[in-house]
């Protein structure tokens, strides 16, 4: 699976990265980074309530 954010869209609020901070990381310039853009398999619970929880919906998974 691959981690897909919508850059446009997102807020840099930190939602994702209060779920899932060894994925999702807003940085002093006020901007996401995805720090594992392959996250693994048994990270995929978190992964789902980081995209449900995502305010603008600019994250999704994708299945490769």
């Amino acid at each position: 699976m691959r981690v897909v954010v919508d850059y446009e869209r997102c807020g840099s609020n930190a939602v994702c990265a209060g779920i899932l901070p060894q994925v999702f990381e807003v940085r002093d310039d006020g901007f996401l980074y995805v720090l594992e853009e392959h996250p693994p398999e048994e990270l995929r619970w978190l992964l789902e309530e980081a995209v449900a929880g995502c305010p603008t919906r600019a994250i999704s998974l994708e299945e490769e």
